[in-house]
Parts: structure tokens; C-alpha cells; sequence
């Protein structure tokens, strides 16, 4: 079941990706590479948009690193590729903003973090100076509250408050409170200042499923403002995912989020591109978007001793996700192909069937065969030793034909 509401927010344009409104919910991610180390910011800027990230942030924290983003920016561009580049900024952005004016030229988006530019204070000059150079140049900005540095005295203050109450609250709860105060006095600074409500996203995170939850869920109640949507931390391998496909599962299912991140630990050396399609898989789960062919595949149980099976699904999988960059540019709407690589004959024939185009192996102690069914039909059945590359064969055929037809429809009614 899609989602039946879409919270409504204003639309912001960020360097021609469209976030909020009804525009689809954009995936974004960020590099974890030292931003002014030119060549490995580029290389893994290209990896993410490859991967399919529609908004890739940079750490924009010294003067270096200002002074690099341009040369990223233009060497991006030269090999044609046009995703938008966010910077982030804490304690120095109104500096190197003020600075470095082809930095704040060639970045599409700042990211400023009301817990640590003096915003709310006598004197916020650098929070002021970020807003001033965002209406200079034309750019919006994310407002992003993090728990770990929330604005201190925000917090004590309502702290205080809360303690001289007749019924006070749980800290916690305070705390949650604060945290969606910030970001709502923050904008509306911002807007003083003159910056367009069109230009602000908001962002309110916490690494625990249940507070980021609640947070967004008072943000979205009190504000129109286009939300950017995740965990702060949301840690390593199947914790992160969980944790992340949980919380933001609760809020797109809501309606709650125009763009979203996973915001996971990697491994020393670990692939930055795995935060990518964790997001990806949310959205498709969920119904809300579709950016690669599914691939339904059974667990595998007593019947299907032979790994041969997993083998299969993993490389058919793996050869999708591959071929998606060519097809997608090829073959509109590709990315709805529903395939099915089951491992033996209890529910592998029947879930092939519903699949477009899929494969059933027989499982342990049968015969070597693998019947392939075609829009729901049998079409043919393979043995032997190369069933992956004929199976291959035959999907590259599929798609062919049937999504070829679709683009050149298009070219036609272009």
C-alpha cells in the first residue's frame, strides 16, 4: 500500500532538483573523504551519483577545503556530472562563506547547525553572515538540529521553565521539545534576516527510532518547511539499516520527508555507496519510488542445500543494479521490471508466475533444470552449466523488447 497523504511543504529548488511539495522524495548522501583532497572527493562524489544519490553534501570545514570545492565542482561537471553539491559548515561558515566567494557560488546548498553559530545570542553574527551570503547568492539552506549539539542554552532555558511547572515533563521529552524549537526559531531568523521560506529545509535529528520519530512528527505538525529526514547516527551494518528503514519508514508512510539519507558507519574502506541504496530500498519498498528491478528471491531452506541457487540470485541481482546507468537512459521505466530467482519447486514456479520474468530451480536431489516463466507464462527451460549467463540472455532479451518499445514511443511523441 502507497502512501495515502503527502504532508504538504513548500517546494525548494536546490541546483534544479526539486525538493518538497509533490515532487518525488529525493535521496541524498554525503562524502566522507578530506574534502580538500580534490581527486578523492570527485571520485567519490561520482560513485554516490552513479549509485543514485540526487544530492551529495562535502564537509566544507577549512580554508582548504573552501578552496577546493570549485575545482570539484568544475571537474564534476566536465565529466558530466551534474549532481548538486551541498556544503557543510559549523563553527567557521560565515567565515569561509565571506571568504571564499567561488565556494559559495559553486556549492547549491548550505547546511548550517543552529547548535554552534551563536544563533539565538546578543551577537549571532555567524549565523547571520551564513544567511546573508545565501540571499547573495541565491541558495537555500538546510537548517539541521542534531541532539549532540544542541543549541545549549535553548535547552537550559527550557529546562528551567519545564522544572517550574506544575506537571513537568520528562527530560527527554524536553529535550525533543528544544530540539524542534531550535529549528523552528532558527528559520524564522532566517526569514527576518531575508532569507525566502522557499529556500529553507529543515532537519531535526536524533539516532534513537522512536525520538527521530516523535521530533518529525512535531516538526511536520508546526511547519510547512520541506523536511530532510534521518538518523544522526545510525551506526554499522544490519543496526544502521534496521534502524534506519525503521524510522524513516514510520515517517514516509506518514507522509512526513521530501528528502532523506542513511546515515551509516562504514567499514574501514567500506563502500559509501551501500547509505545510497539502503534509501533506495526504502522508497521502492515502500511504493514510493522505483530505481532498480526487484528481485524476488526464497531464503532458501532443506530443500535447497546447494548454494547454487543463492549464487544465482546474487549475480542476477548484482548484474541488474550494473545495468541500471545503461537502461535507464535506455529503456523508460526499467526500473519497474519485477524478477523472481527461486530455489526450488514449492513456491519457485508460482512466484515466477507473478514475477515479469523468473527462474525456479529444482532443488536438492532433483533434476538439474530451471523452467523460466515470461509474463507469467513458461517459456522455456534451461540445464546444464551456464543457466546464469543463458538466464542473462534471455532478461536482456525481455527488456529489450519490452521496454524498448516504451522509449520509442517516447522518442515519438517527443
Amino acid at each position: 500500500m502507497a502512501v495515502s497523504r503527502r504532508r504538504k511543504s513548500a517546494v525548494v529548488n536546490i541546483g534544479g532538483v526539486m525538493v518538497g511539495g509533490s515532487n518525488p522524495v529525493v535521496v541524498q548522501s554525503m562524502t566522507n573523504t578530506d574534502t580538500a583532497d580534490t581527486g578523492a572527493t570527485v571520485n567519490q562524489v561520482m560513485e554516490l551519483a552513479r549509485a543514485g544519490s540526487e544530492l551529495v553534501r562535502v564537509t566544507v570545514n577549512t580554508e582548504e577545503a573552501a578552496q577546493a570545492v570549485p575545482k570539484i565542482v568544475d571537474t564534476l561537471r566536465s565529466f558530466g556530472v551534474t549532481v548538486p553539491i551541498i556544503g557543510d559548515f559549523h563553527y567557521n561558515g560565515h567565515i569561509l562563506l565571506k571568504k571564499y566567494p567561488d565556494c559559495a557560488r559553486a556549492l547549491a546548498k548550505y547546511r548550517i547547525n543552529p547548535g554552534n553559530v551563536n544563533i539565538g545570542r546578543k551577537q549571532d553574527d555567524n549565523f547571520r553572515i551564513m544567511i546573508e551570503a545565501a540571499i547573495e547568492y541565491d541558495r537555500p539552506v538546510r537548517i539541521g538540529v542534531n541532539w549532540g549539539s544542541l543549541d545549549s542554552v535553548l535547552l537550559t532555558s527550557m529546562m528551567d521553565e519545564n522544572a517550574r511547572s506544575a506537571q513537568p515533563l520528562d527530560a527527554m521529552e524536553v529535550t525533543r521539545r528544544a530540539i524542534v524549537e531550535s529549528a523552528i526559531r532558527s528559520a524564522e531568523a532566517a526569514e527576518r534576516y531575508g532569507l525566502a521560506h522557499d529556500k529553507i529545509i529543515l532537519s531535526a535529528k536524533v539516532s534513537n527510532v522512536q525520538d527521530v520519530v516523535a521530533v518529525y512528527e512535531m516538526l511536520a505538525a508546526r511547519s510547512d518547511y520541506a523536511l530532510h529526514v534521518g538518523l544522526t547516527e545510525a551506526g554499522l551494518g544490519s543496526k544502521g539499516i534496521v534502524a534506519t528503514s525503521a524510522a524513516l519508514s514510520i515517517l514516509l508512510q506518514q507522509g512526513i520527508g521530501d528528502t532523506i539519507r542513511a546515515s551509516l558507519t562504514p567499514l574501514p574502506n567500506g563502500d559509501r555507496t551501500e547509505e545510497v541504496i539502503v534509501c533506495q530500498q526504502i522508497l521502492q519498498a515502500l511504493n514510493l519510488r522505483s530505481f532498480t528491478p526487484q528481485v524476488a528471491a526464497c531464503p532458501g531452506c532443506g530443500r535447497t542445500t546447494s548454494t547454487f541457487f543463492q549464487d544465482m540470485a546474487d549475480q542476477i541481482q548484482t548484474y541488474l543494479r550494473d545495468q541500471m546507468p545503461v537502461w535507464r537512459e535506455k529503456y523508460l521505466g526499467v526500473e519497474e521490471l519485477k524478477v523472481a530467482v527461486m530455489g526450488c519447486v514449492v513456491n519457485g514456479p508460482g512466484e515466477s508466475k507473478h514475477a515479469d520474468i523468473g527462474i525456479s530451480l529444482p532443488g536438492t536431489f532433483e533434476k538439474p533444470v530451471a523452467p523460466v516463466y515470461v509474463d507469467g507464462k513458461l517459456s522455456t527451460t534451461l540445464r546444464g552449466d551456464h543457466i546464469v549467463a543463458e538466464f542473462r540472455d534471455i532478461l536482456d532479451d525481455y527488456v529489450a523488447r519490452r521496454y524498448g518499445v516504451a522509449e520509442a514511443v517516447a522518442e515519438t511523441v517527443a
